[in-house]
């Protein structure tokens, strides 16, 4: 008799996170709920990865997929992993992060209870490169939010129009179990982004459906100095957010306040980027026009900014300049 096929993907795409690989794998094998396919792909690794991935091939639950070439992209390999999936939900556990072993248990009931959800994810702990907890993962204009504290299910057009525009709620891929259908259907991660496309990515399937959340602390986000979110420079970010932002306001109409609070916290990325004699004119000129796009009124919102960068350079001379002191 065929054995039936398990309804979790698990895709574990890695690049040179040998450190942290098997604490990552061990967390998803002792899943308490089991019912599981694992991926294991790696992107062209430098260091000791691929041995460490390779241990795993005998485990009847494994598959792995070597990259002959290196993609360059994140989205890529969520992309590819989600094509090699067989089951209807997925989740993209990155290879730097781990997990409780009751994330699975705990958030693949949401889907399986309502089919409208497309998405559902959970709080996330912030942990360091030597595993020290460092309180809960959030987003600065939102960190205070009593609804972070309980769990929810919204329709996720609302959503889109209440926080999507103001910043990315998703904080981290790992957090989150989707529906492969419809990731398909919105077309996968847009391959052209190099970091806001998870953003983009999770508002379009919102749009898709409701957006469920849980607040108990079933992953744990791993900021060290190797993540993709470090390693990019702030006006390749500042570019990608404002397309993501021009985006979302293409497919719905948030509120009045909701519209300033995106537009300001907006200008306090774009603005130092315009500012910056290490950002090329062809660049500059990429935001101008998304800023244009998107916002009424740049010059109004570009002040308080502006102020804060040129006091921010001026301190910077100032210390560089100060003569340095010897005892006497």
């Amino acid at each position: 008799m065929a054995l039936s096929m398990p309804i979790v993907s698990v895709i574990v795409p890695n690049y040179n996170h040998a450190r942290y690989l098997r604490q990552r794998i061990e967390t998803v094998l002792r899943q308490s709920f089991q019912d599981f396919e694992i991926i294991l792909l790696d992107d062209c690794s430098t260091d000791e990865s691929r041995s460490i991935l390779s241990s795993y091939a005998r485990d009847p639950r494994v598959s792995i997929d070597f990259n002959n070439v290196n993609s360059g992209s994140t989205f890529k390999q969520w992309n590819k992993g989600v094509r090699l999936a067989r089951c209807k939900y997925i989740w993209i556990a990155e290879s730097d992060d781990y997990a409780d072993e009751r994330l699975l248990e705990r958030l693949v009931p949401v889907l399986e209870n309502d089919p409208a959800v497309a998405f559902a994810f959970c709080r996330s702990w912030r942990i360091s490169e030597r595993d020290r907890l460092d309180g809960f993962v959030s987003y600065y204009p939102d960190r205070l939010n009593p609804r972070w504290n309980a769990d929810f299910c919204v329709d996720g057009r609302e959503e889109c129009r209440n926080s999507f525009p103001r910043f990315n709620p998703v904080r981290n891929a790992s957090a989150v179990i989707f529906r492969k259908a419809v990731y398909e259907g919105v077309g996968g991660a847009d391959e052209a982004f190099r970091l806001s496309g998870d953003w983009k990515l999770w508002a379009a399937m919102a749009l898709a459906g409701k957006v469920a959340y849980l607040s108990q602390p079933l992953n744990y986000q791993r900021i060290h100095g190797a993540n993709v979110q470090t390693n990019t420079s702030a006006k390749i970010v500042a570019a990608e957010n404002l397309e993501v932002v021009r985006w979302i306001l293409n497919q719905v109409e948030p509120a009045d306040d909701v519209l300033r609070e995106a537009f300001e916290l907006q200008a306090g990325s774009w603005v130092p980027t315009l500012l910056s004699s290490d950002v090329s004119l062809r660049l500059k000129l990429t935001i101008l026009k998304s800023v244009r796009a998107i916002d009424p009124h740049p010059v109004r919102r570009a002040l308080r900014p502006a102020l804060l960068t040129v006091q921010r350079k001026l301190l910077r001379h100032w210390g560089s300049a100060r003569p340095a002191t010897t005892d006497s």
